[in-house]
């Protein structure tokens, strides 16, 4: 069948088999391959991507699911092909690590800077520790997505 996506504002028409994921239709149908698959299951949050500004584990999303709605992936983030603030961050602060959670976590934190309601360092551990870093390099992240939230919440 035949399903409609908008990534990163661009439209995509991409044609499917009901059983096929989200992130796997991002990768293969529409060529972005910044989205990782990790565990498949939803639990690591490697495929988190924002679906109409909701966080989403890709990899348990159908993609028929997705069919006309508003996708952004980490592809869509960059600043006129400058890091945005967050992956400027992230670089700053040295919470890359090996890479392969950094797509979901770059898309998480964005979910919750767009928010742009206060959040505690509690809040933000918890909403981050919802993605698996397996570099164990948690520190560094929540540094550098607060070193955001600072800005974003002083107005900066």
């Amino acid at each position: 069948m035949r399903i409609h996506l908008n990534v990163n504002g661009t439209d995509h028409g991409v044609e499917v088999e009901p059983r096929y994921s989200l992130v796997d239709t991002l990768r293969e149908g529409c060529g972005l391959t910044g989205s990782h698959v990790g565990c498949e299951h939803g639990v690591c949050g490697a495929c988190t991507v924002l679906v109409d500004e909701q966080p989403v584990r890709a990899c348990l999303m159908f993609a028929v699911q997705a069919d006309g709605k508003r996708i952004r992936t980490v592809e869509g983030l960059d600043d006129n092909g400058a890091f945005n603030a967050l992956q400027q961050a992230f670089h700053e602060h040295h919470a890359l690590q090996c890479g392969f959670c950094t797509p979901g976590m770059l898309m998480l934190a964005t979910w919750i800077v767009e928010r742009g309601a206060p959040v505690s360092d509690d809040e933000l551990r918890e909403f981050m520790a919802s993605n698996l870093c397996r570099c164990t390099g948690y520190r560094n992240i929540l540094r550098a997505v607060r070193a955001v939230l600072d800005r974003t919440e002083d107005g900066a």
